[in-house]
């Protein structure tokens, strides 16, 4: 007697005609439309009419992995699914073939219990890989990594995703993982590059963006004490804009979609930085980009969107520098186009010193409380803390779940 209402997994596979390369899923194109996803809000996703997300790993600490994938197949969502491998940056070495083994073993078992899961879209091997390494033997590891998937699971295809985009890397990845089926690139403030750098450095196959967003932390200006100057929400989705068009959507014959960074919120370097959502669930300016180039239309409410944000006449680009127990005034100027009422918040707190590479899970500074004197809408009087380098932070939220962005690193001396 027949099952009924048996799930099946998806028959994913890559597809070329002429030079134009697709990604199919039961024999349907399947472009990516794509957010990064750790813990963030799967049904809004779908709400913004996304199409998938991708995971870092199979198990994220809060959901294991078919609970992930149950989310995503109940909100109409396909997962390109992370699977953590060993970082030579973390000290993994990859001239023991011990551990290397019994990686393959471990990633297998994880790869037999979800693989046919009908949510299930890509297998993503690693992270940033090329990131601080010199041993070249993680590609052959990453190779045989795919070529065990390969063997367990017909249906779906390999990546792994690179930091940036080299000569050596391309080379390396033709030649020590050609069981790979799509390569995958992570880049910001350079992604409308992208394009050119794939063809110049002689990548012919498949390729998808699976992170991008915000301009790096390494990319931006920074004061004279060194504190990166971060992009205030506004511009920061101008940026988001630019950056699909020119590195994402400029190609139509190589690139099979992406998945921008970070549909979510996480620390670093600020708690503002790459997530574009706040620590509150509040969204920012970047999700109506999102909603835009999803869509091909904006989102009915918009959310407000930053003029102008100065401590004493000062933006975040004047090296602002303050003195001992003295008062400071702030100002932010909105706009909101639906001309809702505008609620204000600020916050201080010293510059982040736990700082880590490719992601790392870094410490939320502490907000300073006691320093607010007064708060007139838009405009604060704060006392100047003791010596050291410190952000204001102001949130500008319109009512409905939308929310403005900045802060300005200030100097105490």
């Amino acid at each position: 007697m027949l099952q009924k209402n048996v799930e099946t997994p998806a028959r994913v596979e890559i597809s070329k005609k002429g030079e134009k390369y697709r990604l199919l899923v039961n024999s349907e194109e399947f472009y990516i439309k794509g957010a990064g996803l750790e813990y963030g809000n799967v049904p809004a996703l779908a709400e913004h009419n996304a199409n998938s997300f991708r995971t870092w790993r199979t198990e994220n600490g809060q959901k294991s992995a078919k609970e992930v994938l149950d989310e995503a197949h109940k909100n109409g969502i396909m997962v390109t699914m992370g699977i953590e491998v060993g970082r030579e940056r973390h000290g993994f070495d990859y001239d023991n073939e011990v551990i290397v083994q019994n990686q393959l073993k471990d990633i297998k078992n994880k790869v037999l219990d979800i693989k046919d899961h009908p949510a299930l879209l890509i297998w993503g091997i690693g992270n940033e890989l090329n990131l601080h390494y010199k041993n070249p033997k993680v590609w052959d590891a990453v190779n045989d990594i795919s070529k065990m998937i390969h063997a367990l699971d017909p249906n779906h295809p390999t990546t792994t995703s690179l930091a940036g985009l080299s000569q050596k890397e391309v080379d390396y990845i033709k030649e020590r993982c050609p069981d790979l089926d799509i390569l995958s690139v992570q880049m910001y403030g350079d992604l409308p590059n992208l394009p050119y750098l794939i063809k110049k450095f002689g990548w012919n196959g498949p390729y998808m963006v699976t992170e991008w967003g915000a301009t790096g932390h390494w990319e931006v200006p920074t004061t004279d004490w060194g504190a990166p100057i971060e992009e205030n929400s506004s511009l920061k989705a101008n940026n988001y804009l630019k950056r699909y068009q020119g590195g994402i959507a400029a190609d139509s014959l190589q690139c099979i979609g992406s998945y921008v960074f970070l549909w979510g919120n996480k620390q670093e370097r600020t708690p503002t930085w790459y997530g574009i959502f706040l620590e509150n669930g509040k969204e920012t300016e970047s999700v109506d980009v999102m909603h835009y180039l999803w869509n091909r239309k904006w989102p009915e409410n918009r959310t407000p969107s930053i003029e102008k944000f100065v401590i004493e006449g000062k933006t975040a680009y004047d090296n602002v520098t303050l003195e001992v127990k003295k008062q400071y005034s702030a100002l932010l100027n909105v706009m909101d186009q639906e001309k809702d009422s505008i609620t204000y918040s600020w916050e201080i707190m010293r510059e982040s010193t736990d700082l880590k590479d490719g992601g790392d899970h870094e410490i939320r500074p502490k907000v300073i409380e006691g320093l607010i004197v007064s708060q007139k809408e838009n405009k604060i009087i704060f006392n100047s803390p003791p010596k050291g380098a410190y952000r204001l932070f102001v949130y500008a939220s319109d009512g409905n779940n939308q929310a403005a962005t900045a802060n300005i690193p200030f100097l105490v001396e």
